[in-house]
């Protein structure tokens, strides 16, 4: 046993070594998607594998890193990590993202005895895949890029140049991806060093017992919660607006949520099979995603460790689009940013006043790459955009934040893309008119413009164009996203995911959807309507028809109009 105290401080330990590797990643990447947008899932994790500390970023890769270093332990066996390893693994199956999301980790020995490991995954910028910058149409696993599964960049301590010599010459930008590898191995250093020092300070039996005892309060934490929600079985289907390859047809995404007092059961059977495109899941991101709207319910307030999952059980079908298999394509990861919203719509069916209408439900970003005029070199950058959260029973949604598979993510600062790119930002600011009208209005989505200042690719990836978010109880739909090529103009086109060649002076949008709204909109504070004509998230002329709320010039509600107004 470990009294309490002692388990605290070593928790706390553990929680500074995971900040201090995503600090130390940041600071040593290359790529603007890691250090800007932190584009990272980060781990410490006990000697089976399960994570015990994490570092906010990509929610969904923190879990999905548990489900790498236990497939790359079955594939090589325990005793093949030798202390000073650092192993990459991208295999898509295994790793639980595509190949451009490779995990790098760290086993932790101390007196060569195993004690647990440090991971971090990034976003590299190529590896190899069939198109620059990202892959939208694949037909199979091997049109996406170099694959390692579980090899070795260090063995005990020495570089393996043989993996980084593959990598350089299997990498349109080797410089690049390099870098960001190594910085992945220095940030697992990191976490192995300070893990290392607990160890000595506290003892290695200390350690690994305070592990499984964070891991036990995290399940007992999570059951007691489940306790409290409400019981039953309820099911939603969503759409993915297509697959990359036929544009014309949506994919489904059927998901039955059944709560008892013991789990949760996240079952994803009727979900699209032999889906041809690109947009497949591997069932380890599968897992996380579903894990993610799990630890939204029950324990949102505590950082991520495995035992919150303890009582989470998630069916999938093999072969489907939520449990690719080889050798199905899973380059085009959107259908994970999509469907933790669908979890959230079966369950408003049985406990509305706990969850959100549906967000704007995208990431909705736009990478763009080319050859930058200015000094000649080849640049590829990108970010994602910000979306309107749903209303809930007690609020409005957030306008104009990170969906909720990033919540610990950011986007990319305008001043950063203008000075790599040869783009630049037109305008940036709110989507008006685009947040369901409810009693509680959903949040407005945003709208940035990019001008190419010379020929460019523009690769935007926004798979919720086709589909309105949902909203609850009585609220309206908010507005879709959108991606408008060149407006205005005889060549405007509007589209979703797409792979664009741009000239110079063409113009790139990208318009985010608004969150649902929940409960009758007749029934918001008509103060709260004019607030928000003010304040610009929505227009006079849709407070009259949404609202019934007549809006002055002066932002003042004009009581007896808006009497006739609701009265109709």
């Amino acid at each position: 046993m470990v009294d309490a105290i002692t388990t605290e401080i070593i928790r706390h330990g553990l929680l500074s070594a995971a900040e201090e590797i995503a600090r130390n990643l940041c600071r040593t990447a290359y790529n603007t998607v890691v250090y800007e947008i932190h584009d990272y899932g980060i781990g410490i994790h006990d000697a089976n594998g399960d994570v015990v500390a994490d570092a906010p970023g990509i929610a969904v890769f923190t879990r999905g890193n548990d489900a790498g270093i236990k497939h790359s332990m079955e594939f090589l066996g325990a005793d093949a990590m030798e202390p000073g390893d650092v192993f990459l693994i991208n295999h898509p199956y295994w790793s639980s993202a595509h190949t451009l999301d490779p995990l790098v980790f760290a086993p932790i020995h101390h007196d060569d005895a195993l004690i647990g490991f440090a991971s971090c995954r990034v976003h590299v910028t190529d590896l190899h895949q069939k198109d620059p910058g990202y892959v939208l149409d694949s037909t199979d696993r091997s049109q996406e890029g170099l694959v390692l599964p579980a090899s070795k960049l260090y063995r005990r301590g020495v570089r393996n140049d043989d993996v980084f010599n593959i990598i350089r010459f299997n990498s349109r930008m080797p410089k690049h991806t390099i870098g960001d590898i190594q910085a992945q191995v220095s940030a697992c250093v990191t976490g192995v060093r300070r893990t290392q020092e607990i160890a000595e300070k506290y003892g290695v039996e200390t350690l690994t017992t305070a592990m499984d005892d964070i891991n036990r309060h995290g399940e007992k934490l999570a059951r007691l919660a489940l306790s409290k929600l409400p019981k039953g079985s309820w099911s939603a289907v969503d759409f993915v607006d297509d697959d990359g390859i036929n544009k014309d047809e949506l994919v489904k995404l059927k998901c039955t949520v059944t709560v008892t007092d013991d789990e949760m059961v996240v079952d994803w059977t009727g979900s699209a099979e032999n889906v041809k495109g690109p947009i497949n899941v591997p069932p380890g991101q599968t897992q996380a995603l579903s894990s993610l709207i799990f630890k939204s319910l029950t324990t949102p307030d505590t950082p991520v460790v495995a035992g919150n999952f303890a009582p989470l059980r998630v069916v999938t079908v093999p072969g489907s689009v939520m449990h690719a298999v080889s050798p199905m394509p899973t380059f085009t990861l959107w259908t994970g940013l999509l469907a933790g919203e669908v979890i959230l719509k079966a369950l408003a069916e049985g406990m509305p006043e706990l969850v959100p209408a549906c967000s704007g439900g995208d990431v909705c970003s736009m990478m763009g790459l080319g050859i930058n005029p200015r000094s000649g070199e080849p640049w590829q950058e990108a970010t994602n955009e910000a979306v309107g959260f749903g209303g809930t029973a007690t609020h409005d949604g957030e306008d104009g934040i990170m969906q909720l598979s990033e919540p610990g993510c950011r986007n990319n600062p305008v001043e950063v893309l203008e000075a790599k790119s040869s783009m630049i930002i037109d305008s940036y600011g709110y989507r008006p008119d685009t947040g369901g009208a409810g009693k509680y209005r959903g949040g407005v989505g945003v709208s940035r413009v990019y001008r190419f200042t010379a020929p460019a690719t523009g690769i935007c990836l926004v798979y919720k164009t086709k589909t309105k978010p949902w909203s609850i109880a009585g609220g309206q739909e908010g507005e879709p996203n959108r991606i408008v090529l060149n407006p205005g103009t005889p060549r405007e086109v509007i589209q979703g995911g797409s792979y664009n060649h741009l000239e110079a002076n063409d113009v790139l949008v990208n318009a985010t959807g608004g969150g649902g709204g929940f409960g009758i909109a007749f029934d918001r504070d008509p103060a709260a309507v004019a607030a928000d004509v003010r304040n610009g998230f929505v227009s006079a002329e849709r407070a009259e028809s949404d609202y019934g709320v007549s809006v002055g010039a002066d932002f003042a509600v004009d009581f007896a109009r808006t009497e006739q107004l609701r009265a109709k």
